[in-house]
């Protein structure tokens, strides 16, 4: 169960609105009249049409991931050509002439191209065919995952979602052993999994170091199975490493926070399962107009 106290509530930021409250990279001009105007880059000009390389294809506005490289296909029709958008990347609206249908970023709304079906190039009989102006591409080995379990998932994904590198942060459970739990049996405590924030994110630009440091500090680190007024091992503590190297990196904050007299007991183990928490968890504060009162970051690596 959800507690909040009179003075978390309190603490509580409104976004104007209610829209969620998104940094957005400057445009040129060119990139303007495509994102922005819906404008149409040149056939065969665009920098996307015959790249094929492992990696993530991301809004070029707002950094949100849209597309995968294993879902490009090479459709010989001038422009980059994708048979699935990442799951809620992209919507669709009609074209003002009631032809065609437009695709735009899903989180800031920004023009990517159109979407056509009934051609029969893949499985999914469906192209979208996006404009490379509109897009950033990350390569495959610039992109990694972390887990991150610092109390209730709604602030730690908040906090994790607005932080510059980070592409996607997404609510779940890891740490237990029933397959596809549900949020009401891990309430129970009998399922051994902990509200779990999946972050991906591009290690050129943040590295695991500066998010396990954001992790360290936007909750107590020193609570058995609780944080604040949420109580449980659902609660408890914990970072899933996925390389030796993410390791390491945790070994040696700890060692740092208990040599500044701090007694961790965050549980550090390896990634399993991730579990994806219920639609209506993903994106809680943005999406009920509030931001993440129960995580406020509190300086623990220095002394003053």
């Amino acid at each position: 169960m959800r507690v909040f106290s009179a003075f978390l509530l309190t603490a509580i930021i409104v976004i104007a609105n209610g829209e969620k409250d998104m940094d957005f990279r400057d445009l040129t001009p060119e990139e303007e009249s495509v994102i922005v105007h819906g404008g149409t880059e040149m056939p065969n000009s665009g920098l996307y049409v015959d790249t094929f390389e492992n990696g993530l294809y991301t809004c070029k506005r707002c950094n949100t991931p849209l597309y995968r490289s294993e879902t490009k296909f090479q459709a010989h029709c001038g422009w980059p050509a994708f048979d699935q958008a990442i799951e809620d990347a992209v919507q669709t609206k009609p074209d003002d002439d009631g032809v065609g249908t437009e695709i735009l970023c899903a989180a800031c709304g920004g023009h990517l191209g159109h979407v056509f079906t009934g051609e029969g190039y893949t499985e999914t009989d469906t192209r979208h065919c996006v404009n490379s102006i509109s897009m950033n591409f990350i390569p495959g080995d610039r992109i990694e995952t972390a887990y991150f379990a610092g109390g209730c998932f709604w602030g730690v994904e908040y906090i994790f979602d607005h932080t510059p590198g980070v592409l996607s942060a997404q609510s779940g459970y890891m740490g237990g052993t029933l397959a596809n739990p549900e949020y009401n049996e891990v309430c129970s405590g009998s399922t051994g999994h902990t509200e779990t924030v999946k972050v991906l994110f591009d290690n050129s630009a943040v590295s695991f170091r500066e998010l396990a440091m954001t992790f360290f500090e936007i909750h107590d680190p020193t609570q058995v199975n609780r944080q604040g007024p949420d109580t449980g091992t659902q609660y408890r503590s914990a970072v899933f490493y996925t390389t030796e190297k993410q390791l390491t990196v945790l070994d040696e904050l700890v060692s740092i926070l208990r040599d500044l007299g701090y007694e961790i007991v965050t549980q550090v183990s390896p990634a399993g399962n991730f579990w994806q928490a219920e639609n209506y968890h993903q994106n809680y504060f943005d999406n009920n107009g509030a931001g993440a009162s129960c995580h406020v970051r509190v300086n623990r690596f220095t002394r003053e």
